[in-house]
């Protein structure tokens, strides 16, 4: 599963998310319900697992907005709140789920794997733009047939912005998706990494598929430039 997880404290947040990453790989940490919507909205999430207090927009309104959108995949709320009206207005905004804090993360698993069955959505097991493909399920990328060979964070980097074609990523998102919150890794490294992968990724005589959008960041674009 590809898992977006949102919570505001700082303890709970790093325990949970690391726990997550061990048990599902690809997952997400954001701090404030504003930064919570934009990732959903600029990637698509199995499970969303939403505090319900955060920063500049709650899990309740992160939740509604989804649901606005069209969002298919599967919403967990994690609250202290614990009454019965608590409970169905977090189901009537939309979520399919409900932990109550504290809870034992062998529970939020067994929550995930339900919601996982439940929710109708299928999983995307190749990303491809024109020529370009990345298998999800052996970590093997192709370019016209031909395998390319990448390291760790090559993959993540190419991974994402296929997750994310035709949208401009910025530098600050890369980053943080790539090595983390609280990283001191500059833009130098982030520029160094993109060359790296443009090396493996681009066929010679042809536009580089990963653009520099001018202090903004980086987006992939098909060979009709889009």
């Amino acid at each position: 599963m590809n898992i977006l997880f949102a919570e505001d404290d700082e303890n709970l947040g790093k325990m949970v998310f690391h726990l997550l990453q061990k048990e599902y790989g690809r997952v997400d940490w954001v701090k404030d319900g504003q930064s919570a919507y934009d990732y959903a909205t600029f990637t698509d999430y199995d499970v969303i697992i939403l505090d319900w207090m955060m920063p500049e927009l709650s899990g309740l309104e992160v939740c509604k907005k989804l649901r606005e959108k069209g969002y298919k995949g599967g919403i967990l709320f994690l609250t202290a709140k614990d009454s019965v009206e608590d409970v169905v207005e977090g189901l009537d905004a939309g979520a399919d789920d409900y932990l109550v804090k504290p809870f034992k993360f062998e529970e939020l698993v067994a929550r995930l794997r339900a919601l996982s069955r439940r929710v109708d959505k299928p999983f995307e097991e190749i990303l491809s733009l024109d020529d370009l493909e990345l298998n999800l399920s052996n970590h093997v990328v192709k370019r016209n047939g031909k395998v390319i060979e990448l390291s760790k964070k090559e993959y993540e980097l190419l991974e994402l912005l296929l997750r994310n074609k035709h949208q401009v990523l910025t530098r600050e998102m890369i980053i943080e998706r790539i090595w983390g919150f609280d990283t001191d890794v500059t833009e130098n490294a982030l520029d160094a990494l993109v060359k790296l992968l443009r090396k493996k990724v681009d066929e010679p005589g042809k536009p580089s598929l990963i653009k520099n959008v001018r202090g903004v960041g980086y987006k992939l674009r098909d060979s009709h430039g889009n």
